[in-house]
């Protein structure tokens, strides 16, 4: 076993409750290789960044990741409440939430989709790839070395297409009913901080905002919408007595063109 700095050692203790001691031991040098490995951080090559190239038992560093029983919940929380620690004790939480996709064709992964590229795609072209699709969550962390704040993951959860639940018999969860979960684990590991969610387009939805505005202490969310927007003021109660159908949406808002010039607005 390698000697690691004490300042390193101290971080990796806090994870090791997750585990039980021979995966533990294993965990360990996986975290190590992964900080050595220079380019894509695979098993094979966390091994052989510590000296492990020719292990004869390389399998068992495999199944820490895809057998061992741990909670990735957990580790998020451990890994989350490190970089909380980073912040000053008032500080609102900057969560920022994103997707992404990885590219892998292989016939053994059964939870590979398609999905649109964005990084190959534009507005007039778009492009399809076979992959993973992951929901990232981020926390804006100011960092001494830089002039700008750096976005560190402390969750990443697999959320397949439609398509492959309903092959392989699994209830489907949509984008954004993941990140409500895990909106109501954040709100429950940090009941008294201020969260500002952050997304682009495709998190500026309704059941996200309800969600949102779903807690004791709500959420703000911040996402990119639409110029062309209708917006209306929620339904009116009902009248007693009144028949007919009750209305789904209450009086027409301003657009976002007339809020952007009124010198009333916030």
């Amino acid at each position: 076993m390698f000697a690691l700095p004490v300042p390193i050692e101290d971080l990796l203790l806090a994870f090791s409750p997750l585990f039980s001691r021979p995966v533990w031991h294993h965990a360990q040098l996986l975290m190590l290789g992964a900080i050595l490995t220079r380019g894509k951080r695979t098993v094979t090559s966390a091994l052989r960044a510590v000296g492990l190239a020719r292990e004869r038992h390389f399998t068992n560093y495999h199944r820490v990741l895809n057998r061992a029983v741990w909670c990735t919940w957990f580790a998020a929380k451990v890994l989350l409440g490190l970089l909380v620690a980073l912040l000053p004790a008032e500080a609102p939480l900057q969560v920022l939430v994103d997707e992404t996709i990885e590219r892998r064709n292989g016939d053994r992964i059964k939870t590979k989709g398609v999905f649109r590229d964005a990084v190959r795609s534009s507005r007039n072209k778009v492009v399809h790839c076979y992959g993973l699709r992951w929901v990232a969550m981020m926390l804006l962390v100011s960092v001494p070395w830089s002039r700008r704040p750096w976005a560190l993951p402390f969750f990443t959860v697999q959320a397949p297409s439609q398509k492959t639940c309903q092959k392989l018999g699994k209830r489907y969860k949509s984008v954004i009913d993941r990140v409500c979960f895990a909106l109501r684990l954040l709100r429950r590991w940090f009941p008294d901080r201020t969260f500002i969610l952050t997304g682009d387009g495709a998190y500026a939805v309704i059941e996200l905002i309800r969600s949102c505005r779903s807690f004791p202490n709500p959420v703000t969310l911040v996402a990119r919408f639409r110029w062309n927007a209708a917006l209306y003021d929620p339904p009116p109660p009902p009248i007693p007595g009144k028949r007919g159908r009750k209305p789904l949406k209450g009086k027409r808002q301003p657009s976002l063109k007339e809020r952007l010039v009124d010198p009333s607005t916030v």
